[in-house]
């Protein structure tokens, strides 16, 4: 046997280390287990180029949005974040394109020269009505959660409550449907980066409404409710947790994930690693998705919460392909880009039926086959931060692909992987010419290689789908004494936020009697 701890934490993502900093510093003696041989889940920088070995990328998560400004206050930490302006950027492979930014006056001149006048009005009440919304829900991230009934009557102006309601449990057509926009184009970009991003789902798929609300809480300081990029990658938030963590005593072992949490009489007492190492604990938090979670204590979950437990099962639908460049896009609608341009770029079908597109890509994806007109979401970080070029002066890029097929019927990814990468450089030739040819290296993760790589069940880059919204999602405590959970399956959601984590810790102290 190994020493005994308090606490182990099962997972060294940013989950498991806010989760670790929050119980040492309520003076519990913690051990963080971490499988790979790399601390941070999916919150990473990495080296992934043969052919550009010195170029550092964002391999899994690319962005910080949603993570409470209360949370690095709390734990006594600084996150360098740099603002993107323009944060969005619309082509078209015509001249037409819009470009959002801190001066929502060229927003609204863009709207109107290329859109509408009917568009600038939809997107100026869409966003205000956001803005109030984020400020009502934002207590309800570092909390419990109740039912999204009892979320709207504790935390959300009675003008807004039912407004709310319906945005939770509804879609996100339903939602933008409201505002009156003229524009398809304008709301399948809304749809597609916030409410269909990382999940099963479209257009008029239930719940896909809360998933729109959760990639709108962008509060971080200076954010002006949009997502920032970290500087020197996503890999700087889990280095910065990480050595917090190590001030507070936390013990960590890497390379060496949990195989097995031991009962006795029917309680957490121990956690078996995959070498056999055995740490004696009478509690045991696991940052890892539910799947994986539950597969630590085989056998010993009631048969109603594994039957809740099999409906939160999906499959990964989403595919990053990070790109090593020589030289940055040049798009035909914009020319002459703004200075230090590198907002998150929407690759959406042309045409006058782009919602039909989305439903149709959908249904292929849900079929098995790779969508021919995927939507995609592009983007490039060097160009902001400069610090992750290597010496010969190569960019970072990635594709964000929503929808692909976790399995391919009658085929593979081993044999279909280069033909798609392919495909979907040739789409970003379209609205960029020269692209395909200044890529100097891929690294491409569809689900399959997303699980491997990370470490996720199925590559799903939520844990379950974000249309389970608040006490739907997995509990913070299971139904065995001393178990409990903190990763991005749990309220509020799954991207990079750490509230989960936060959370899970205050029910571990509240049930030690610590909080």
């Amino acid at each position: 046997m190994d020493r005994a701890f308090d606490v182990v934490v099962i997972g060294a993502g940013h989950n498991g280390l806010v989760a670790a900093n929050l119980l040492a510093d309520a003076g519990l003696s913690v051990l963080v287990l971490e499988d790979k041989d790399v601390l941070g889940g999916a919150t990473r920088t990495e080296r992934p180029f043969a052919r550009a070995p010195g170029l550092g990328t964002s391999t899994g998560a690319y962005l910080l949005g949603v993570m409470p400004p209360e949370l690095p206050r709390r734990l006594g930490v600084e996150i360098p974040t740099l603002r993107r302006d323009p944060h969005y950027f619309l082509p078209t492979t015509g001249d037409a394109h819009l470009l959002f930014g801190r001066d929502a006056a060229v927003t609204r001149g863009q709207l109107a020269r290329w859109f509408s006048a009917a568009d600038v009005r939809a997107n100026d009440a869409l966003n205000a009505e956001l803005a109030a919304l984020r400020d009502d829900v934002a207590p309800a991230w570092l909390a419990e959660p109740g039912s999204v009934e009892e979320t709207a009557d504790r935390y959300v102006r009675p003008a807004l409550r039912d407004t709310f309601v319906s945005l939770c449990r509804g879609s996100v057509g339903e939602y933008l449907d409201r505002f009156g926009f003229e524009s398809d184009l304008l709301k399948a970009m809304y749809a597609v980066t916030d409410g269909l991003s990382g999940l099963t789902g479209t257009w008029s798929t239930k719940g896909s409404g809360h998933n729109f609300l959760v990639h709108n809480m962008c509060r971080l300081p200076g954010a002006d409710g949009t997502w920032m990029i970290v500087e020197g990658g996503m890999g700087t938030v889990a280095g910065v947790l990480a050595d917090a963590a190590r001030r507070r005593g936390v013990t960590f072992v890497v390379g060496d994930g949990a195989a097995a949490v031991e009962l006795t009489s029917g309680r957490v007492s121990a956690v078996v690693t995959k070498s056999g190492r055995r740490f004696d604990a009478g509690v045991a938090v696991s940052a890892a998705d539910p799947f994986r979670t539950a597969a630590l204590v085989a056998g010993a979950l009631p048969a109603e919460f594994s039957a809740r437990l099999e409906a939160w099962r999906r499959p990964g639908t989403t595919m990053k392909v990070n790109l090593a460049l020589s030289r940055l896009p040049t798009f035909t609608c914009l020319p002459d880009p703004p200075a230090r341009f590198g907002p998150t770029i929407h690759l959406l079908p042309q045409g006058e039926d782009v919602l039909g597109a989305l439903e149709r890509g959908f249904a292929e994806v849900m079929a098995g086959r790779l969508a021919t007109e995927p939507t995609i979401e592009w983007y490039f970080h060097t160009s902001v931060d400069p610090s992750l070029q290597d010496a010969a002066g190569n960019h970072n890029s990635a594709l964000f692909v929503q929808w692909v097929p976790h399995t391919i019927a009658g085929s593979s990814w081993e044999a279909e992987e280069a033909r798609y990468v392919a495909h979907l450089l040739s789409i970003c030739d379209r609205f960029a010419p020269g692209t395909s040819a200044s890529v100097v290296d891929t690294f491409a993760l569809p689900p399959p290689k997303i699980e491997q790589h990370f470490g996720i069940s199925m590559g799903h880059i939520h844990h379950i789908d974000n249309c389970f919204a608040f006490a739907d999602r997995a509990p913070y405590r299971w139904p065995v004494a001393g178990l409990y959970a903190a990763g991005a399956g749990c309220h509020p959601a799954g991207s990079v936020i750490g509230a989960a984590g936060h959370n899970a810790a205050q029910v571990v102290l509240e049930d030690l009697g610590r909080a």
